[in-house]
């Protein structure tokens, strides 16, 4: 993988949200020990070249809200592998 020190940190956690589950950015930010970068969070998954493969469509807005996709598709690619995941949307 290539990316900043940053982005590596937070795809690499993303590997260990189980399928099914999502995590708020905030509780990435917490879960990498950064936990005042849940907005650094959001940009290090804006940035993903490796979605789905690395899951950042498991990390949604705090407010419960969806939040963006980067990946092919955009958010209603994010949704379709939601509910793929069984996850309720």
């Amino acid at each position: 993988m290539q990316g900043t020190k940053f982005q590596l940190k937070v795809w690499n956690y993303l590997k260990t949200i189980p399928k099914g589950k999502v995590k708020t950015y905030k509780q990435v930010a917490i879960g990498i020990k950064s936990p005042k970068s849940a907005r650094a969070v959001a940009n290090a998954c804006a940035k993903n070249p490796y979605a789905p493969k690395i899951p950042c469509h498991r990390v949604i807005r705090s407010d419960g809200s969806l939040g963006g996709y980067s990946g092919r598709g955009g958010i209603k690619q994010k949704i379709k592998l939601l509910r793929s995941e069984k996850v309720a949307i």
